[in-house]
């Protein structure tokens, strides 16, 4: 089986060794994405729900470049700084993915890059 990296400019550019992600036949596996602007680099939003905002964005760009979407994703993984903001994240977590809902597991940790409040990855199939 082969793998493809993708990249689009629609997302942030990786901060570091990795790609935006990389597709391996039919599968799509989505490196984790915080709330940066991809054309300043800069975090938006002052809380979780709005860095949620624009982190779903950001998913949502680097899955149509490789030609699927929110719609295609099988499995996500939501990691927060505290726990508290869980409701807020769902509630906007829920408006982006609709009546689809992929499997999930969130996790707290002590600090994500940038200082973000939200990440997420996934994995999605490609139509």
């Amino acid at each position: 089986m082969t793998t493809k990296p993708v990249h689009t400019d629609a997302a942030p550019a990786a901060i570091g060794p990795y790609s935006q992600a990389i597709a391996a036949g039919n599968v799509l596996y989505c490196s984790g994405q915080v709330a940066l602007d991809p054309k300043t680099m800069d975090l938006v939003g002052s809380n979780a729900a709005e860095q949620a905002e624009q982190v779903l964005k950001n998913l949502a760009a680097v899955l149509a470049a490789a030609g699927s979407g929110l719609g295609h994703v099988t499995k996500t993984t939501v990691y927060l700084t505290t726990m508290d903001d869980l409701a807020a994240v769902n509630e906007v977590y829920g408006r982006h993915f609709g009546d689809h809902r992929p499997a999930r597991a969130t996790i707290a940790v002590k600090q994500l890059p940038k200082n973000a409040l939200v990440e997420i990855d996934c994995i999605a199939v490609l139509s």
